[in-house]
């Protein structure tokens, strides 16, 4: 096995609430801005022990998710050592095989690497997400009536699979990505949060 690891995710977009992607609709205003964030609570990667590190891809989705041609930048935890950035950059880009190879056969280019001061911090559903400079994001969950957060099951596309999606908003969602064309300013726009376990 080359790869397991568990821990957060914390997404958000230009879509409104929902993101279409998600039920593999096309996205609001014809094209999906976003960040897909996971944080690694536990995990190795080919025996690299990766926990507490985060992993992030900054996405523009020119059309139907499902499509692809994705141009993405990846950002990775300045905390992460050069042996952990390459286990890390193999598995998200799909080197390893498994589940995230399937999510990476939609990428059509990567535009870089960086490696950023990267704060994940979730708690009872809510979310920040600071990524340098270039992306700041606070979420907040949706709740149904006994008080539960609602949450999405068995979508068409989802970035955790075999996880429930908790579906909620980004008070905020800010981000100055000149690699990908991103000057964003936005309230109350989609947000996603979960736990993700990967094998592969």
């Amino acid at each position: 096995m080359a790869y397991q690891v568990e821990g957060q995710l914390l997404e958000v977009c230009t879509c409104n609430v929902l993101c279409p992607c998600w039920i593999g609709e096309d996205p609001d205003g014809g094209t999906c801005d976003g960040v897909v964030g996971y944080h690694i609570d536990k995990g190795t990667i080919n025996g690299v022990d990766v926990s507490g590190l985060s992993f992030i891809f900054l996405n523009h989705i020119p059309g139907n998710i499902m499509k692809g041609n994705w141009r993405v930048l990846f950002c990775v935890d300045e905390k992460a050592t050069p042996k952990q950035q390459e286990a890390l950059v193999n598995m998200f880009s799909g080197k390893l095989g498994g589940p995230l190879a399937d999510m990476a056969k939609l990428i059509g280019e990567v535009v870089g690497v960086e490696r950023l001061p990267i704060t994940f911090a979730v708690k009872e559903g809510k979310g920040n997400l600071h990524i340098g400079k270039a992306v700041e994001a606070e979420l907040v969950p949706f709740q149904g009536a006994t008080g539960k957060s609602t949450t999405l099951h068995d979508s068409v596309f989802t970035t955790i699979p075999g996880s429930p999606a908790y579906i909620g908003k980004a008070l905020k969602y800010k981000a100055n990505v000149p690699a990908l064309g991103f000057d964003i300013d936005l309230q109350n726009h989609n947000a996603i949060q979960g736990h993700f376990r990967f094998q592969g």
